[in-house]
């Protein structure tokens, strides 16, 4: 499962009513939430943001807490 699978599972949103809402189909959806490779635009995260009623800068926040920039030698 993806981080986005992991937190659209702890919200308990059912991704159907998200597909619906968004205009992204069932198979985006799912490929999102569980294909590790997958690549979730902002566009497509704006909007199942804006789907489940939750700030967009939060989730975000939460998807890519995971990404460090890399130390660079002076």
């Amino acid at each position: 499962m993806t981080k986005l699978g992991e937190f659209l599972a702890k919200k308990s949103v059912n991704k159907a009513q998200i597909a619906r809402k968004t205009g992204l189909s069932k198979a985006r959806i799912n490929e999102l939430t569980m294909t590790e490779t997958s690549k979730l635009r902002l566009d497509e995260m704006y909007l199942i943001a804006l789907a489940i009623d939750t700030d967009p800068a939060k989730m975000m926040y939460e998807l890519c807490d995971h990404l460090q920039l890399k130390e660079v030698e002076q």
